[in-house]
């Protein structure tokens, strides 16, 4: 899209000096710009350099569902909630090597619980505190920016720039573009986003473009992850047309392109001209379509509400984070070989060894009750259970953790933590000895700036037992309130379906990547949704 924005751009220009000038103030005037980064911790530090002085690049792409506008309102429906604040309901990061040779994309679904860090709202000034929602939620907290420090915190990645895009945007960027092939195994009817296509390949473009990125029920087993898996085809479809030069060759049609994608797009500061989208564009433009990879991130069902919400699958997860931090191409399974065995030398060599197990500090609170949805810390679904904290901390004691107590304070917690203080290596080294004495997964361990110690907070997912275990999948668990009118939450179906076993050498699996290579691929139809 950069690329043949920039190409109306260059159209535009051919005029007189002075023309060319207004018209480039006209454009820079469309663009909305945010600030990149809302979180209270400094921004992670950008990639370093190749041998050849070139720097891998990280642009996160979101697709807000405000219906701020009457365009918006009358594309998505649900105008009864015109006045709420939109959701980022499609996030996808796209990396592109340093060498330019390679780009890897990574979505992750609107439903995954992650931590939101603290942000803040450049507007009003309003403190947003640290929490743990739907990742899609995020961009309530201030902005765009903060979804940028939510992934930050969560992959470790340094996002460089972020480009979003409402409802009439998607659609007038799909009309200029001149629209995109996508491809379905059976007739597919879908009621909700309103998309109803003959199978096989059918040329999309204005609303039914939408209709497509917004189609969930219709797809694979009507879940989030279906609708992630759509998006990935449509935009390595949409790359692979772009690149092939076949759709825009009429210099009206690409001043169109510069119009739309200018009028559609909130950008960061760094993109806040179409001289940067231009060097950007002309930067990226000759990365090859057939060497793109898109991957949704490994998940699990969330342990709290299975029926609604995903969880990052830790260690796979980690994984793809580490092949991004590390410019390697996602199907490149020897480079990632040498990459994680490089990192996990240096984390190695850098990581102190744990203080002797008697003379660890850890303050046990019990916090097992759980909220109700959209309930206050005053109520709860699931009553407490007594005697938590000093069982565990009991527990801790047999393993040689003297120093174990049970803390008097009361919280309520649906998931359990082990935080440590912010900022402190070796209290890090401390956390993950502990963690592993009780069984608990690396991501509960969590940094704390409130904490001098390292406290364990048992949440309502651990209830009895003094080893953790994620809990199995309640029967007929409720589904999650809705946070968009008409859209669900993530229907994850069978835990035992979705916990697959990995091979140890394996990072991604054919049936989840999305690749440039496949020109054929086509989205698996919902039986239910079959016309």
């Amino acid at each position: 899209m950069l690329r043949w924005t920039a190409g109306g751009l260059a159209v535009a220009l051919l005029g007189t000096a002075g023309a060319g000038y207004l018209y480039l103030r006209h454009l820079n005037s469309n663009l909305t710009k945010e600030e990149l980064n809302l979180g209270s911790k400094p921004p992670l530090p950008r990639a370093t350099p190749n041998a050849e002085g070139q720097t891998p690049i990280n642009i996160l792409l979101l697709g807000s569902d405000s219906r701020g506008s009457e365009a918006n309102a009358e594309l998505g429906g649900a105008r009864d909630n015109a006045d709420r604040p939109g959701l980022a309901d499609t996030q996808m990061l796209i990396h592109v090597s340093a060498d330019r040779g390679h780009i890897s994309a990574l979505s992750i679904p609107r439903d995954t619980r992650v931590t939101i860090p603290e942000c803040t709202d450049p507007k009003d000034g309003t403190v947003y505190p640290e929490t743990e929602r739907t990742i899609n939620t995020s961009i309530q907290h201030g902005g765009p920016g903060c979804t940028v420090a939510t992934w930050e915190e969560l992959t470790g990645i340094p996002i460089d720039h972020f480009m979003m895009v409402e409802f009439a945007g998607a659609v007038s960027l799909a009309d200029a573009v001149g629209g995109v092939p996508v491809c379905v195994a059976d007739n597919v009817h879908d009621e909700d986003s309103g998309l109803r296509l003959e199978a096989g390949t059918t040329e999309v473009r204005g609303e039914q473009a939408l209709q497509w990125l917004r189609t969930r029920h219709g797809f694979e087993d009507g879940s989030d992850i279906g609708r992630t898996k759509a998006q990935q085809m449509y935009f390595t479809a949409m790359a692979a047309e772009l690149q092939q030069g076949t759709k825009l060759t009429d210099p009206v049609q690409l001043m169109g392109l510069a119009e739309a994608a200018t009028e559609a797009l909130t950008v960061d500061p760094g993109l806040g001209s179409v001289e940067a989208l231009y060097d950007l564009g002309e930067d990226v433009k000759n990365v090859p379509s057939d060497a793109m990879t898109m991957v949704t991130m490994p998940w699990l069902p969330d342990p709290l509400r299975p029926a609604a919400h995903v969880i990052p699958h830790a260690e796979r997860a980690e994984r793809i984070f580490s092949a991004i931090r590390n410019d390697v191409a996602l199907d490149d399974a020897e480079g990632l070989r040498a990459a994680e065995e490089a990192e996990a030398e240096r984390l190695a060599a850098e990581a102190p060894e744990p203080t002797p197990a008697e003379e660890i500090a850890v303050a046990v609170r019990g916090g097992t009750s759980q909220p109700e949805a959209g309930g206050g810390t005053g109520t709860a679904a699931i009553g407490p259970v007594t005697g938590r904290a000093s069982e565990v901390a009991g527990a801790l004691y047999g393993e040689g953790f003297t120093q174990a107590y049970a803390d008097d304070t009361w919280v309520t917690q649906e998931a359990t933590t082990l935080g440590y203080p912010a900022g402190d290596p070796q209290r890090l080294a401390d956390a993950r000895s502990v963690a592993e004495a009780l069984g608990l997964p690396g991501s509960a361990v969590r940094e704390d700036e409130g904490t001098t110690v390292l406290v364990l907070t048992i949440g309502a997912d651990w209830r009895e037992g003094t080893r953790y275990a994620a809990p199995e999948e309640e029967p007929g668990a409720d589904a999650d309130e809705t946070e968009d009118a008409g859209d669900g939450g993530s229907g994850t179906g069978d835990a035992e379906d979705r916990e697959r076993d990995d091979a140890p050498e394996e990072i991604l699996r054919e049936d989840e990547a999305v690749t440039g290579k496949d020109e054929n691929a086509c989205m698996t139809v919902n039986p239910l949704h079959i016309w």
